[in-house]
């Protein structure tokens, strides 16, 4: 059983070590456990840093292509390296490494492919009132869309098993923590929380020193991947919408055409035309939006075929090699 902690970073060199430092590399359950760290564009000392400790491998971006897709990266490459489990944990030393075993128990007893750390940021008096706000939001968010019982759904610190790390796709550049449980809860799969620590702030989160830019980047997010998963019902509800607007001036039209002799009001029948005519247009789309999502699965399975083919591929060329090194055995 191989475990691999991947640290996602961003001119990290001054927290690094420290988070290196705080990851137990000994853990009841596992065989080996390794660190990756996915280097995302910094210009800072961060590759340096990390080659000085002794990480076990680096992953390098020449150019900053934000957090979605360093995390993605990085599961790829865990993937590669033969990892079990993987663990996701912040750069900037948040999270408590020593909570990395309670972190993966219930992956290790085989309850569930997923676990998110809980950070109980509403027990916190310290933490400002937005920072519980967004965790609130997030959370909410993700029981309606995905139907996941998770606590803080925008919690970084979280495990994933190989088969799980297979079927999710990040396509978020900006964040995957929120992308991540709803396609968990729409292709089934089980995820749970458990309570873990956290250290003293070392330095101000990057993703939150613009919070209205936060939110509007957290639910575009969440729109966009509700819609890949949820199109009918996405374009349903807006078709809905869209009905009863129109059939509004419509129904006014029909009112004083009636009781007037049908005189005058013929904007609102043109109005209610159009705004009808959008809603069967609305429903259109959902109906081919929901065969493209179709298509979309199946280029998944593709992928998740793909990857798994990849994987073993490398695993035996990896044998083939170590065979070739020692001949005696």
């Amino acid at each position: 059983m191989k475990l691999i902690v991947q640290i996602p970073c961003y001119n990290e060199e001054e927290t690094l070590a420290r988070t290196v430092a705080d990851i137990p590399r000994e853990i009841e359950g596992v065989d080996e456990v390794e660190i990756l760290v996915i280097d995302d564009g910094s210009s800072d000392r961060t590759v340096e840093v990390a080659r000085e400790i002794g990480v076990d491998h680096i992953v390098r971006h020449k150019k900053n292509k934000g957090l979605g897709r360093a995390v993605r990266n990085g599961i790829d490459a865990c993937l590669l390296a033969g990892a079990d489990i993987i663990v996701n944990t912040d750069g900037d030393n948040q999270y408590c490494g020593a909570d990395i075993g309670k972190l993966i128990e219930p992956i290790l007893k085989s309850q569930v492919d997923i676990v998110v750390g809980d950070r109980q940021l509403a027990r916190l008096p310290h933490l400002s009132y937005h920072r519980k706000f967004l965790q609130w939001l997030g959370s909410t968010v993700v029981r309606m869309f995905a139907g996941v019982q998770v606590p803080d759904a925008v919690s970084g610190f979280r495990a994933i098993n190989r088969d799980a790390a297979l079927r999710i796709n990040i396509v978020s550049l900006f964040s995957y923590t929120i992308e991540m449980l709803v396609q968990a809860g729409k292709k089934q799969i089980a995820v749970t929380s458990v309570p873990v620590r956290t250290n003293p702030k070392a330095m101000e989160s990057r993703l939150l020193n613009s919070i209205p830019s936060f939110i509007e980047r957290s639910l575009t997010t969440m729109v966009r991947v509700y819609a890949m998963y949820q199109p009918l019902r996405a374009f349903f509800y807006l078709a809905t919408i869209l009905t009863v607007i129109g059939l509004i001036p419509i129904i006014r039209f029909l009112y004083f055409y009636f009781t007037a002799g049908g005189a005058g009001h013929i904007q609102s029948l043109v109005l209610g035309g159009v705004i009808l005519l959008m809603g069967f247009v609305a429903y259109l789309i959902g109906m081919v939006s929901d065969l493209i999502s179709f298509n979309r699965q199946l280029i998944e399975l593709t992928l998740e075929k793909v990857r798994q083919i990849e994987l073993e591929q490398r695993r035996e060329r990896l044998e083939s090699g170590k065979q070739a090194n020692n001949p005696s055995k």
